[in-house]
């Protein structure tokens, strides 16, 4: 596995940003996109319609998407991450802390629920006391799955020998490795 400051030879064209929820997979995976001149689509956006429903063409959309010869996205959703693993070329693994992660989540939820930030097809977070009702809401499922990728990462370096890995755990990392990428060092 590489860290922030491994030089990447020859320069990411097609780029998977992992991690948990809410540890800033999109703010860097547009930061990614943005230095190296590689559309970023933000992977949620192509999953939820409105209602907070799955989109039916989110599979097809993917595919499309990645078939393109450079992107940036987030390594999320089961049905695709087989498929976003296979046409990446780097995985960029944001592995902060659990307690990092998880205030940054809440802080996050907070702001766009309070602020009703209308995020992917009209939708908005919803009342911040479904956090009591709703097994699903999203700070629930940031505690419930927030060792998962810890699990997933290694499994995939066995699996796709092509994929380079890059683990950034701080904050300082990830500045450190996007700096190097606006560098030219790649």
């Amino acid at each position: 596995m590489l860290g922030a400051d491994d030089p990447l030879v020859p320069a990411p064209r097609r780029v998977l940003v992992a991690g948990t929820t809410g540890v800033g997979k999109t703010t860097t995976a547009a930061r990614i996109g943005d230095v190296l001149g590689l559309p970023h689509t933000e992977i949620d956006a192509l999953y939820h319609g409105p209602g907070w429903q799955p989109r039916e063409t989110f599979v097809a959309d993917v595919e499309a998407y990645t078939s393109e010869p450079a992107w940036v996205t987030e390594w999320q959703y089961t049905v695709v991450r087989g498929l976003l693993a296979e046409r990446a070329d780097t995985l960029v693994w944001i592995d902060l802390p659990n307690h990092v992660a998880l205030w940054r989540l809440i802080r996050r939820t907070l702001r766009r629920r309070l602020r009703r930030i209308e995020m992917w097809n009209g939708n908005v977070e919803p009342s911040l006391w479904t956090f009591f009702t709703d097994p699903g809401h999203i700070v629930r499922w940031g505690i419930s799955t927030r060792n998962a990728t810890r699990q997933r990462v290694p499994s995939l370096v066995r699996e796709a020998p092509h994929l380079r890995v890059v683990r950034l755990r701080s904050q300082r990392e990830i500045d450190r490795f996007v700096q190097h990428l606006d560098r030219g060092r790649g």
